[in-house]
């Protein structure tokens, strides 16, 4: 009954996209039965994946198909009820956000096939979480992929969103080419694909585990964002309509990291390469990420980059868990696995709370440049105060939820570093020196986007003329700060939840990691009592404050311009010299160009400073590739020359040459 609830969920989300298709050229009634589909079908699908975290028994349900390799077979079981569950949330919230949020497009677009295809990513990835064979699990891969797409060019008439477009459905298709190479070897020796098979099967050769692992790292970590595989992502985020955008970076990105873990259940014991790999991996990614994201101007490459940052931390926590179990350190493994998935529901909701923010930003003043916003928080305090809440938390900092998470996963390195074998003691030293790094670049990273973006004066006419978003996009990001209290403050139950997922990633009895947590457990619990009182202080020290203020005249001003008369916007900080001295310090990695004006005599008329930062990875290494491919391919234009027949001829020697070879 379990299975069935969340499968009519996902069906009601698709169908709702149907129904709004029909209905395309009535913008209002495609976004009304659009979104209002995947809502209620979130809803109803949310309903049995708690009873699973709550205890519930798991169910699966198989029935025939005409595919090859096996029958149409779904499970829900504590792994795919942990992702579905931020999964469910986040889409269901985004949904009802998009329906004001798309309103702006009515009548200069078809909004039906954006629902239609909204409706189809909701669908996709709850299918693809309970799928339960790989050939179903691919096709759900598959759709998700497509659909997504389709969200990502949904403005193709601006030729930026075109080549995000094509950057990410490439970026995605070769991580899909790897996780085809890396199912065939796993089913190799095996009669069907079905995960339960798959994960039964006998694989003597360490070689051939050692293979899946490389090309499920890379397969799932395109889509993941790791680095170097990142480069669609802070593409396809910014081109994408905020609401999508959000559901990408919150929990899309996540799914290749459930089908990491879930893979990993089919292996055998983790060697510890494997951990080392994935914790060098998180490094470069967490470090690399949160730098990028410092240099960027346009918020929503900021949040995308910061997305690369934030898989780079999971990644990190994944291999201290892997690390763990190769080395039999049972703490080691639980804090780290704990910590990993733990962010991964945290990320969801502070990720999607600031991308939703960004797109009231983008919808009230039309510019997602920081460079042009300022003294949005008087014009859109609810926007404002809920990005604080978002950038608190990404930062990592008490009394929200990305504190607690990455307290697990200080404490999984730290029992590395004193309990493990004296050959690997590096990397778990490593990773408390990258997250401490990336945690003060985070907080500086997010200072400056909140405070140049809603602090201070206004830097054009745009974020002068600012107005707030209506309830319908208010709620969701209310809900979500709520969420981010909510975790800190409930760690320890959350924590214990996770016990069934933890067991079933590293392979450890269930009463075994259950006793591995209660250490934890009792950290978690002292932190959310003192998260309880601060908030309970803050909230105490702001009525204290209103209520003294309240028989006095409060009066309102520009902000202080260092004693000047006429203060102007052009006093203030811009984003890119707030960010210069630390982009200068990375400079070697970041590769920044800068154009500066300096002020020149006693009375300067003026002085600039503008940086530009571009993604490493994609011009020096994938530029480069590319463009060779296409020379190369250039010079074999001669074989198209328009002749059908000639092109059977084609046909006709490729296959009488795979004869040849299949008979010999």
């Amino acid at each position: 009954m379990n299975i069935t609830l969340v499968l009519a969920g996902a069906g009601i989300a698709a169908a709702g996209g149907l129904a709004a298709l029909v209905v395309a050229d009535r913008p209002r009634w495609a976004s009304r039965l659009g979104g209002c589909s995947a809502a209620i079908g979130c809803g109803m699908a949310l309903i049995p994946v708690i009873g699973v975290l709550a205890g519930d028994r798991i169910t699966s349900f198989s029935m025939p198909w005409p595919v090859p390799f096996g029958s149409f077979t779904i499970g829900l079981d504590t792994l795919s009820a942990f992702f579905l569950l931020p999964i469910l949330l986040l889409c269901g919230l985004a949904a009802v956000y998009g329906t004001e949020y798309l309103q702006t497009y009515a009548g200069r677009k078809p909004l039906g096939p954006a629902w239609f295809m909204f409706g189809l990513l909701v669908g996709s990835m709850v299918l693809l979480v309970i799928a339960r064979n790989a050939v179903l699990f691919l096709v759900a891969w598959e759709v998700m992929s497509l659909s997504s797409f389709f969200l990502v060019t949904f403005e193709h008439e601006r030729a930026e969103v075109r080549r995000a477009g094509w950057t990410y459905l490439v970026a995605t298709h070769l991580g899909t080419s790897c996780l085809l190479a890396a199912f065939v070897l796993l089913s190799t020796g095996s009669e069907s694909m079905h995960f339960a098979a798959l994960a039964g099967a006998d694989r003597a050769a360490t070689v051939r585990d050692g293979a899946v692992f490389i090309l499920v790292l890379i397969g799932f970590g395109t889509k993941a964002g790791f680095m170097p595989f990142h480069v669609w992502l802070p593409e396809a985020h910014p081109a994408a309509p905020s609401h999508v955008s959000a559901i990408m970076s919150g929990v899309m990105i996540k799914t290749g990291l459930y089908g990491l873990l879930r893979v990993l259940t089919f292996l055998g014991p983790p060697p510890a390469w494997w951990g080392c790999v994935l914790i060098g991996i998180g490094l470069v990614s967490g470090i690399l990420g949160v730098l990028f994201a410092l240099a960027q101007t346009d918020l929503k490459r900021v949040l995308a980059y910061s997305s690369v940052e934030n898989v780079g931390i999971i990644a990190m926590a994944l291999g201290i868990g892997l690390l763990g179990v190769s080395l039999g350190s049972t703490p080691m493994a639980v804090l780290g696995f704990g910590g990993g998935l733990l962010h991964v529901l945290n990320h969801a909701c502070f990720k999607g709370l600031l991308f939703l923010g960004a797109g009231a930003v983008a919808h009230g003043t039309g510019t997602r440049n920081v460079e042009l916003l300022g003294g949005l928080l008087k014009r859109m305090p609810w926007s404002g105060w809920t990005f604080l809440v978002g950038s608190v938390a990404i930062c990592g900092l008490p009394p929200l939820n990305g504190f607690v998470s990455e307290l697990l996963v200080y404490l999984g390195a730290l029992q590395g570093a004193r309990s493990i074998d004296p050959a690997y003691v590096l990397l778990p030293v490593g990773v408390l020196a990258g997250l401490a790094l990336i945690g003060g670049l985070a907080l500086a990273c997010f200072t400056r986007a909140f405070g140049i973006a809603f602090l201070g004066e206004s830097r054009s006419e745009s974020a002068a003329h600012a107005h707030e978003c209506g309830w319908r996009m208010r709620a969701p990001m209310l809900i979500l700060a709520a969420c981010c209290v909510a975790l800190s403050l409930l760690a320890p139950m959350v924590f214990g939840v996770l016990t069934p997922a933890i067991a079933r990633v590293s392979g450890l009895p269930e009463p075994q990691v259950r006793a591995a947590m209660m250490g934890p457990q009792s950290w978690l619990f002292t932190v959310a009592i003192s998260s309880l009182v601060l908030l309970a202080l803050a909230t105490g020290l702001v009525m204290l404050g209103r209520r003294l203020l309240s028989k006095r005249p409060v009066t309102t001003t520009v902000t202080w311009g260092c004693g000047y008369a006429r203060p102007t916007a052009r006093m203030q900080y811009t984003a890119s010299s707030f960010a210069q001295p630390l982009t200068a310090c990375f400079r070697l990695f970041l590769g920044t160009r800068e154009t500066l004006s300096p002020p020149d005599g006693y009375f300067p008329a003026s002085a600039s400073l503008a940086t530009r930062t571009e993604d490493v990875c994609r011009e020096r290494l994938y530029s480069p590739v590319f463009r060779g491919l296409a020379w190369l391919l250039a010079k074999l234009r001669w074989l198209q020359h328009g002749r059908v027949q000639i092109y059977v001829l084609y046909i006709a020697f490729t296959l009488l040459a795979l004869l040849i070879w299949k008979l010999g």
